[in-house]
């Protein structure tokens, strides 16, 4: 299952807006071995609370900065599509994957996990230590409606 954090909602569509002038959405992938639930994870409110039990970040992989990222207001659906460009990891390893979450960092020239703004988490199984380069293609990250 896929969740948007209890800190984001409602300010999701912000964040991704980038509304600073050195912050950035990244990608971090998680181990699947010790992946806490997702009633757990969602109350987590900073990157560093969501590594503090026993859920780990994939540190073989490196975290990702997304690319494009865009927030679009599709009025003919209702909805507010998320979107940015494809995620990559060439020549990946280490330990299976999880999970990815996608945090806002309000800063990159500085700055701390504590720092970092869980956003949204995207459950997916993945064996990187084959070493085949992986795009994961991301074709509208968050949808939020208000349709009812």
């Amino acid at each position: 299952m896929s969740f948007v954090f209890n800190r984001a909602l409602g300010m999701v569509g912000h964040y991704a807006s980038l509304p600073a002038a050195n912050d950035a959405l990244v990608a971090i992938p998680l181990e699947s071995t010790g992946l806490e639930t997702d009633a757990v994870l969602r109350d987590k409110d900073t990157f560093a609370d969501v590594v503090a039990g026993s859920t780990n970040e994939q540190t073989t992989l490196t975290r990702k900065t997304l690319t494009s990222v865009a927030a679009t207001v599709d009025d003919a659906n209702d909805r507010l599509n998320i979107d940015s460009g494809d995620i990559s990891w060439p020549a990946p390893g280490g330990n299976t994957v999880g999970a990815i979450v996608l945090c806002y960092d309000p800063d990159t020239t500085a700055g701390t996990d504590a720092d970092l703004i869980p956003l949204t988490l995207h459950t997916i199984t993945w064996n990187p230590s084959d070493g085949i380069d992986t795009t994961f293609s991301v074709n509208d990250f968050l949808r939020v409606s208000s349709a009812t």
